[in-house]
């Protein structure tokens, strides 16, 4: 089984602001910022909320990174797949895939790939997962 959820992340991560969605449609752009990170809408699931605080997670992850790189973005957009697998012992997320477009002036390829890399180990939520996250990371011009 699987879940999406959605992020978009705009500024840095003090003053920035963004909007969470997920694929139900019970969050349709819901604001998060650095004091209001989490949301929870009514007729979710506990999968495709977790989605969507490691996609808002990340996205804020990756835009502290850029900060300490000298980078601010303009736009940060990220989608988390979540896997829900059964196996013998019962069901668990087996899997993130996190799927990153970011508009970064300036930003030196290299050093945008490095500041991913970074966010995505360093993220809270990935950290509380056990599951094999993935990234797919896109700088776009």
């Amino acid at each position: 089984m699987k879940r999406k959820a959605s992020a978009v992340w705009a500024g840095d991560l003090k003053t920035g602001k963004g909007n969470i969605s997920t694929e139900s449609g019970t969050l349709s752009n819901a604001q998060y910022s650095f004091t209001t990170r989490f949301e929870n809408g009514v007729g979710t699931n506990p999968e495709e909320l977790i989605a969507a605080a490691h996609a808002g997670c990340f996205s804020m992850a990756l835009s502290a990174q850029l900060g300490a790189a000298g980078m601010k973005p303009e736009k940060i957009e990220t989608t988390a797949t979540v896997t829900l697998a059964q196996s013998a012992s019962g069901w668990s997320i087996t899997d993130v895939l996190l799927e990153v477009k970011a508009k970064v002036p300036g930003a030196d390829p290299a050093a945008f790939n490095k500041a991913a890399n970074d966010a995505k180990a360093g993220c809270p939520v990935s950290k509380v997962l056990n599951a094999k996250i993935t990234m797919n990371a896109v700088l776009e011009k």
